[in-house]
């Protein structure tokens, strides 16, 4: 089935890039591995911690970041338990593959003055919780093995979500689709879908460009540190 294979980035916004990078590689130790001029949006600036080759968390700051306050239980949780506005990220959770190496992983965080809350053993998975700057809410989990369906589905909160049965038998077994090529045309905006938040105008002229143009116009294929030939 055609379908995303994991996360490639997490973008978290920030106004401390380099405290956000200085912590990551320190307490998480994942590697600095791109900061860079934001491609396309003046003023940003683009950072990513690598967890491994197809997996990082990326941190974007821009000047008026700086400026937008931070407010608990609406901009941030605060804690895994906690409420912050819809769309927003409530926590992220980072993979180990063992029990071991959460402990590992817990020994790292202690050993730098971090508090950290667990093991906690969720049966799914076995987690711990901690904070991060800027007031991010931060776990490590692991899975012995994958999350059974049978067991892990609560007909309780399928009735509180308003998921019938005919949603539920969709919702765990997607439709199939055949891969077309990358041939399906872009469809017309329809106010009934989610949608970007750019000028209306610019949106349209966005959405109304030819797939091989974008890829020629919108493209930033250089990086800033030309390497010479090996």
């Amino acid at each position: 089935m055609i379908k995303p294979n994991g996360v490639h980035h997490l973008a978290i916004s920030t106004a401390d890039i380099k405290g956000q990078i200085a912590y990551f590689t320190d307490v998480l130790g994942m590697e600095l591995v791109a900061l860079y001029w934001m491609h396309g949006v003046d003023g940003y600036w683009h950072g990513f911690v690598k967890a491994s080759d197809s997996c990082y968390i990326a941190f974007v700051e821009s000047p008026a970041m700086k400026t937008i306050p931070a407010e608990l239980g609406i901009t941030h949780a605060g804690s895994g338990g906690g409420t912050s506005a819809p769309g927003t990220m409530q926590h992220v959770a980072l993979n180990v593959d063992t029990d071991e190496e959460l402990l590992a992983m817990r020994d790292r965080i202690r050993s730098r003055g971090v508090n950290v809350f667990g093991p906690i053993d969720h049966g799914m998975c076995k987690s711990m919780y901690f904070a991060g700057p800027e007031n991010l809410t931060l776990e490590i989990a692991t899975s012995a093995e994958p999350i059974d369906v049978r067991a892990w589905i609560d007909p309780e909160v399928i009735k509180l979500a308003g998921i019938s049965d005919e949603e539920l038998a969709r919702f765990t077994k997607p439709a199939a689709f055949t891969d077309r090529g990358g041939q399906v045309a872009q469809p017309a905006i329809d106010p009934a879908k989610p949608h970007m938040h750019y000028p209306p105008q610019q949106y349209a002229a966005m959405m109304g460009m030819a797939d091989a143009d974008v890829l020629a116009k919108a493209s930033h294929t250089t990086p800033p540190v030309v390497l010479a030939a090996e």
